[in-house]
């Protein structure tokens, strides 16, 4: 058993060769578990789709608006161009991804969820109902889409 006194060790006042006053220094490692988290980059692609989301409502109201539906327009007959419309499909599956996958992330599944819920429900909502009604269901929609992806966006980068 080592008794201290003061601040000298009990061995150097029995002689002991190679005492020190002082403990070595060592390195302990932080415990397991309880290291701070990297950034996951999923989040971060929020404000690409946060504009996406802008543009598609651009488009919504181009292709759909109300001038069209005055004039008695289907829009399946007027659509964009074959590049335009290739794009736009990639770009809505790679949200769909996008959405799935930012559920494994544990700080954002809520938006993840919101999303999705959001995305569904548009869905129903536009199947049942007549094109008259499509430009106010697609615009609710994406202004509820906005609305989830916004504090997404400030949250992923005020993480990094």
């Amino acid at each position: 058993m080592t008794v201290r006194i003061g601040t000298s060790d009990a061995s150097l006042l029995l002689g002991r060769p190679g005492a020190s006053a002082s403990r070595p220094n060592r390195v302990v490692p932080a415990p397991r578990g309880r290291h701070t988290p990297g950034v996951n980059s999923l989040p971060l692609l929020a404000p690409l789709f946060l504009a996406f989301e802008i543009c598609q409502l651009v488009m919504c109201e181009r292709y759909v608006g109300i001038k069209q539906i005055a004039r008695g327009a289907d829009p399946r007959e007027m659509g964009p161009g074959e590049f335009v419309a290739f794009a736009w499909i990639v770009c809505i599956i790679l949200y769909g991804i996008w959405m799935a996958v930012l559920l494994a992330v544990p700080g954002v599944r809520v938006f993840a969820l919101a999303l999705i819920a959001i995305s569904a429900a548009g869905y129903a909502v536009r199947r049942n109902c007549g094109l008259n009604w499509i430009l106010v269901v697609l615009t609710i929609e994406g202004c509820m889409r906005v609305a989830a992806l916004a504090p997404l966006s400030e949250l992923a980068w005020m993480r990094v």
